[in-house]
């Protein structure tokens, strides 16, 4: 009996031996998916402020049946409302013909023809019901470009491809299921994106390169970037008189911090956080590999020579990685430098107000993180390869 005890303890302990990699990843995507459950768990079933009244309103899928009353000009502008009949395709209503208006406006309605599938207001009052055109369906082409996005990403990349589409969509699921209930249950907005961070970091590196030296090293490199990031925000907004309580849409924002524990103050710096993220760990991975086949092609290198051209190859990625965290910012503002190039403002005017401090303050901070991420990476990453190769 003993024989056959020490047997087994025997073939466990080999089994363990040659398969220690797996089981130790095993493990740690076991911890990973335990801590993100209880997070998730923690911050579920959330009762949300009605902030306008929804009673009796719905949004339905409806296709238009006919053009009742059109809204075309002599002169081929639209003005005022068509008015169209649509087939409900959804909801409590579905099959019904209804009686529709549609706005000619540039973010509500639209221009329907007879087979245009839209999206319909149905207002219900007791036995009465309205309805008006909310939109185009867009729900097929969204789905089919990010369908057509992962096949090319799953393509291209392989077996990396996959991996990347399901960190992104686990990157995904942190924002809507863990970072935005988490500020709407009063957890400070910049903790709540270090948290997220933090968390997407290393589910993330660990699906891409496994557990390695490499990996561990790029995900401590991101954390320091996106918390330089984050708090060269801050002290820029500290110094400028800058806040969250300066962004464009802030009245609507304080109407929500009213009647929510979001504290709308906080969103701005982590609002940088989550957007410097992806560079940041661009550059992270892209220093840490580097070294690691460096150190692997030449395994008689010292610490100080993989600090050197961890440096080298860094300073190469500075300029371009600082142009995307600048352009990406540029980009979502490009109406706001339009609207202040037509009306020709002068440069005082320009370079003091708010909508332009926050821009700038968003591209250097984020620049910020990716430029300091590579001595930190560089370092680090020769540090635990210097000391693997000791082990």
């Amino acid at each position: 009996m003993m024989n056959v005890f020490e047997k087994s303890i025997a073939s466990l302990t080999g089994y363990i031996k040659l398969n220690r990699k797996k089981i130790i990843r095993f493990l740690v995507v076991s911890l990973l998916f335990v801590v993100f459950a209880i997070f998730v768990n923690n911050y579920k079933n959330i009762e949300k402020t009605e902030m306008v009244s929804t009673t009796g309103r719905t949004f339905e899928k409806a296709v238009v049946t006919e053009i009742i009353a059109d809204n075309l000009q002599e002169n081929e502008v639209r003005a005022g409302n068509q008015t169209v009949n649509v087939k409900l395709l959804s909801g409590d209503l579905k099959g019904h013909l209804m009686t529709a208006t549609s706005s000619d406006g540039n973010l509500y309605g639209a221009v329907c023809k007879v087979g245009t599938k839209v999206i319909v207001i149905v207002s219900t009052a007791g036995d009465n019901s309205l309805a008006s055109v909310y939109s185009i369906d867009r729900e097929f082409p969204v789905y089919i470009f990010i369908a057509i996005f992962i096949l090319i990403l799953c393509l291209i990349g392989g077996k990396n491809g996959i991996k990347s589409a399901l960190a992104l969509a686990f990157t995904v699921g942190c924002i809507f299921y863990l970072f935005l209930p988490m500020i709407y249950r009063g957890v400070s907005p910049f903790l709540a994106a270090v948290i997220v961070a933090i968390i997407t970091t290393i589910v993330t590196m660990y699906l891409i390169g496994g557990i390695t030296v490499k990996t561990v090293s790029a995900i401590l490199g991101t954390i320091v970037g996106v918390l330089v990031a984050g708090i060269a925000a801050y002290l820029f907004g500290k110094c400028a008189t800058i806040s969250g309580n300066n962004v464009s849409n802030i009245d609507t924002l304080i109407f929500v911090g009213q009647n929510t524990k979001i504290q709308i103050s906080g969103l701005l710096f982590a609002g940088v956080i989550i957007a410097s993220l992806g560079a940041v760990m661009d550059v992270a991975i892209s220093i840490a590999s580097t070294i690691n086949e460096i150190n692997e092609r030449n395994p008689d290198i010292t610490s100080k020579e993989l600090f050197k051209s961890g440096m080298n190859v860094g300073k190469d990625m500075m300029g371009t990685m600082s142009n995307t965290l600048i352009l990406a910012f540029t980009g979502g503002s490009l109406s706001i430098l339009v609207i202040n190039y037509a009306y020709n403002l002068e440069y005082m005017q320009m370079i003091n107000s708010y909508s332009i401090g926050i821009e700038i303050m968003q591209g250097i901070a984020g620049s910020l993180g990716v430029i300091l991420t590579v001595p930190f990476v560089s370092a680090i990453s020769a540090l635990f390869m210097a000391k693997k190769k000791e082990l």
